[in-house]
């Protein structure tokens, strides 16, 4: 592997970097204290391309990979956590159609995504399952020429302003299929939202499929292949997940070193304390080593290979790192580290969510398990 990144994404890393203190930070403390869904800021990152990055110019994308897709997320989630999730979430939708749509949903569907016309929904979660394909209970059942989709689904991130839906329903075979839903159909719900303790801004909410009828040529993929179609896209945005694990975790560091530069304690800068600087080391080697996990993971993406296996490693390895990360960013800020008007505290929470949305942590590990067991 190089671990050399190519001028191009430099130059992309340069300029989601320039973005996010510019346009992203200003907005990050009002984003998590409000938990209103950042509609403009959205369009904005939709305005820089950073929705099509993986994806060919003729799908609406400029074909920059994946390792561009995770340096964006890197760096707006030292910003603000939420808005690099809104960028890895909308990755899971555009993987879904640009790896099994046909021509006609590549254009009609996957297009607008891409160009950050529109956004898209993921709906695959439910009150009873997070995983489980056997646990939906949504069901989806030929009439005529369309589909009746009934069904309730929890947790669905950018819901408020998506334009189009991926559901997975059981069809009548008993088996997932995957099926593209118009959110402006009738039947399409959104409930409550989903008050959380970190991501907050991200749009979570319930959704209820009443009745939704959609063409049958909108079903995605093969008939029953709905759980495949789930794997394949949720590996990419586990690479979001770890590269939003390493920029909070970034962030929450830099924060920490000009924090002890600045306290002083027995007359002297905190910095020099030898406690501290441990803390600081440890953050720093941490965070080193997800931050090439996460890349490694991208760049197997941009050759081609299925990254199931090493996504659910980063994804693991990088939120734990996360979470560690701004704990001990707690620990050098102390009390004033509880703020709310501090950052670090924000980044404490917003680290969490990493360990358990896209996969709870004990998920991940039994992933890695059953893959090594079986080779």
């Amino acid at each position: 592997m190089d671990f050399d990144l190519s001028e191009q994404e430099k130059m992309i890393q340069r300029a989601a970097r320039e973005f996010a203190q510019r346009a992203v930070l200003p907005q990050a403390m009002e984003i998590d204290r409000s938990g209103q869904f950042p509609l403009q800021l959205a369009l904005e990152m939709g305005g820089m391309g950073y929705y099509g990055l993986p994806y060919p110019s003729e799908y609406g994308g400029s074909g920059a990979g994946y390792v561009a897709y995770s340096l964006v997320v890197e760096q707006l989630c030292q910003a603000s956590m939420t808005a690099g999730a809104i960028v890895a979430v909308s990755a899971l939708s555009e993987e879904s159609l640009f790896r099994f749509g046909n021509e006609r949903q590549k254009r009609e569907f996957l297009v607008p995504l891409t160009t950050g016309q529109v956004f898209g929904c993921f709906c695959f979660t439910e009150p009873g399952t997070g995983s489980d394909p056997k646990a939906v209970t949504t069901r989806a059942k030929p009439v005529g020429n369309e589909y009746v989709v009934e069904g309730q689904k929890n947790f669905i991130a950018v819901s408020p302003v998506a334009s189009v839906a991926t559901v997975f329903a059981k069809d009548e075979t008993a088996r997932i299929s995957a099926f593209i839903v118009p959110t402006a159909v009738t039947g399409f719900v959104l409930r409550e939202p989903c008050e959380t303790l970190g991501l907050r801004g991200l749009g979570t909410s319930v959704i209820y499929l009443d009745g939704v009828r959609i063409p049958q040529d909108n079903m995605l993929g093969a008939k029953g292949s709905g759980f495949e179609i789930m794997l394949e896209a949720i590996s990419v945005e586990r690479i979001g997940v770890a590269a939003q694990g390493v920029g909070v975790a970034q962030a929450a560091l830099d924060l920490s070193i000009d924090y002890a530069k600045q306290r002083c304690a027995y007359s002297r800068p905190i910095a020099e304390m030898p406690t501290i600087q441990w803390l600081i080391s440890e953050m720093a080697a941490r965070i080193e080593a997800g931050r090439w996990l996460a890349y490694r993971t991208a760049f197997l993406r941009n050759k081609g290979e299925s990254v199931r296996h090493t996504s659910s490693v980063a994804k693991l390895f990088c939120s734990q790192m996360a979470v560690e990360v701004t704990r001990m960013a707690m620990q050098v800020h102390g009390s004033y580290g509880t703020m709310k008007t501090m950052p670090v505290e924000r980044m404490y929470r917003d680290a969490k969510m990493t360990e358990l949305y896209v996969g709870v942590s004990e998920i991940q590990r039994a992933i890695i398990a059953r893959d090594l067991l079986r080779q």
